[in-house]
């Protein structure tokens, strides 16, 4: 449980809120309005996002919206956001409970964790990818890659002499891009030229390929 915080103290106010919901009533609302702006992104897509479809599909008037989210870019930043924070949560989780795992096995399991994210929610994916606009959300996708990339990291760095260490960062950058790439292309893409299993067979062979002398593990 986390320690009470002091009164004088108040919580951080999460990117993209005009301020912080204090009382239950206003924080079921603020979560109901974020749920509803996330129905209104996946199932109309961003053109048709509007505050008042959000609004609307929520069940609270415009000006209860505007309390709390100044326009549509704050109500989407906060979607993305918390989208980032989810699908980073799940595959670093899984890729700390694998740690133990040697090369091919290793490899894998990374390009596996990040697959079954992405799958998790494919409307929001090919919302935040393809339609959102891209400098406005570069840094949500930068902080999704760079959590992965920090287990991998850290993965790499104990299986390298010690002068090699920074040659883990390089590999961990090369492999989850790549790993990257290739996975949500083949979420997105309406008829991928191979199979989930296929897919992984390459990566791992793309990325063993590049891994050198690491692949035996």
């Amino acid at each position: 449980m986390s320690p009470a915080r002091r009164p004088d103290r108040p919580a951080p106010t999460p990117a993209g809120l005009r301020r912080q919901p204090r009382q239950q009533r206003s924080r079921a609302m603020v979560e109901r309005i974020v749920d509803a702006a996330r129905e209104v992104l996946t199932t109309e897509g961003y053109d048709a996002f509007t505050t008042n479809r959000v609004a609307a599909r929520a069940d609270v008037s415009p000006g209860s919206l505007y309390q709390y989210f100044p326009d549509k870019a704050a109500l989407v930043d906060v979607v993305a956001e918390r989208w980032v924070d989810q699908v980073s949560e799940d595959v670093a989780r899984a890729l700390l409970d694998r740690l133990g795992l040697q090369g091919p096995a290793m490899v894998r399991s990374t390009a596996d964790a990040l697959l079954t994210a992405l799958e998790r929610d494919t409307s929001l994916l090919h919302v935040v990818w393809e339609d959102l606009p891209g400098a406005r959300h570069r840094a949500n996708r930068d902080a999704l890659e760079r959590r992965v990339r920090d287990v991998l990291t850290a993965y790499l760095a104990v299986r390298l002499p010690p002068e090699q260490a920074g040659r883990a960062v390089r590999l961990a950058w090369m492999v989850v891009l790549s790993t990257e790439y290739l996975t949500v292309r083949f979420v997105l893409d309406p008829d991928p030229p191979l199979t989930r299993d296929e897919l992984l067979d390459e990566v791992v062979a793309m990325s063993l390929g590049y891994l050198g002398d690491l692949a035996p593990g």
